[in-house]
């Protein structure tokens, strides 16, 4: 059962790109040049040998450091060994290319300018004004704009800090959820995860998209959870810190909280912990509506920008509705669904993972997330990936499965992000 699942996997994705193929031949699908990725298809040559190289590497060294590093270095040495394939994959595309996606005008920085005299009225008059703001400025509340602002006020200017800070954080998700694994799972089943989590797919979109950065606030909120248990209300009161952000970094995010509600029915908090949790929760939304940004005003400023624009709204939804389950796919890869389909269980894993795979069914469904899902899949895909832990160590079969699937997607892919 488990391989004829892997079958159906290739089946679906090469599916995905056939009926793209045709539809935008038949002048149906012209908002990308190879659906159902916002991508344009290109052959690399040399260039992907470093990540070539490196992907042997990990295959052949990730899984014994995996089970004989001490614990305390795990979840830093998961947290580099990602950010490395992450950076190694995007620098076959030249030294620019960390950078190079934050210098569209459809991007974040692009809209800095109208955010640096005043910030609060800014804020304050933001979806009355987003009509006025780049794409992605456009399509999210206001606080990925805002932190891109605060590294600006900062003093670190330009395109290159935002990557690396973006790159960072979404590297460190791994770390996080490593450390939320153990926790809930055990140590054996955390440190069967991070091979997998470190050579994963959804690499490829971690340099360098802005959902990489949701996804590492996701994910230390959760972990910060984990670690409360049923008796640490500080971390919990952070956790919901965290967490409090994501609706005002995505509106996509919503079905996220899944996953930490999951985290909720393993650790079965006291009431204390889950009024702490709470609290930390109405943190955010208190601040930005109290600065003048009303949430459900911005969410039918978005919708009305998006139904009024000759892009996405324009896509097939009928086709994304199952092509972007075929780019969920690419970005878990064929090991995490070969282990989803085996006999060996792990109900903390199966909730963290269905958590996550029912938060993207739910977008999918709701038909607002037609194409671009890439990127916009990264903070659920992560989570879905920890189903690649139930394999027996070392997989390296199902890790080079991993890393190959990575390689070939980078090899034949131009992906905007």
């Amino acid at each position: 059962m488990s391989r004829i699942m892997v079958v159906l996997w290739a089946a679906l994705i090469a599916g995905a790109f056939a009926v793209g193929h045709h539809l935008r031949r038949a002048g149906l699908a012209t908002e990308d040049k190879l659906p159902p990725l916002h991508a344009e298809f290109r052959v690399l040559t040399w260039q992907i040998l470093p990540a070539l190289m490196l992907a042997v590497i990990g295959v052949a060294v990730l899984p014994p450091l995996a089970r004989r590093l001490p614990w305390r270095a795990l979840p830093l040495t998961a947290w580099a060994a990602t950010t490395l394939w992450t950076v190694v994959l995007a620098l076959s595309d030249g030294w620019d290319a960390l950078s190079r996606p934050l210098d569209a005008p459809t991007e974040y920085p692009a809209g800095l300018a109208a955010v640096r005299p005043d910030p609060l009225t800014w804020l304050e008059t933001f979806t009355e004004r987003l009509h006025a703001y780049p794409t992605h400025v456009r399509g999210h509340p206001p606080l990925p704009t805002l932190v891109l602002w605060a590294l600006d006020a900062a003093g670190l200017r330009g395109t290159g800090w935002a990557a690396a800070l973006i790159i960072a954080v979404g590297g460190s998700a791994v770390a996080a959820i490593t450390i939320t694994l153990r926790r809930l799972a055990g140590e054996e089943i955390a440190r069967n995860a991070v091979p997998f989590l470190a050579l994963a797919p959804f690499a490829l979109w971690i340099a360098t998209a802005m959902d990489a950065f949701f996804l590492g606030v996701g994910a230390w909120g959760t972990a910060l959870l984990a670690l409360a248990g049923r008796n640490k209300p500080w971390l919990a009161a952070a956790s919901g810190l965290l967490l409090g952000c994501l609706p005002y970094l995505s509106y996509g995010l919503l079905p996220l909280f899944a996953v930490p509600l999951a985290v909720l029915i393993l650790t079965r908090p006291r009431p204390g912990v889950l009024l702490a949790l709470l609290g930390g929760l109405a943190i955010v939304p208190a601040a930005f509506t109290a600065l003048g940004f009303w949430w459900p005003d911005g969410v039918a400023a978005t919708l009305d920008t998006y139904l009024v624009s000759r892009g996405s709204a324009q896509r097939s939804t009928t086709y994304f509705a199952i092509a972007n389950l075929a780019v969920l796919g690419l970005l878990v890869g064929p090991a995490t669904v070969h282990a989803l389909t085996r006999p060996r269980r792990s109900i903390p894993v199966a909730l963290l993972a269905g958590g996550a795979l029912l938060g993207t069914l739910a977008l999918d469904v709701s038909g607002v997330t037609k194409g671009e899902v890439e990127r916009i899949w990264v903070p659920y895909a992560a989570w879905i990936v920890t189903a690649a832990a139930l394999h027996r160590p070392p997989a390296r079969t199902w890790l080079a499965a991993q890393a190959a699937t990575a390689l070939l997607v980078q090899l034949l892919v131009l992906s905007e992000w």
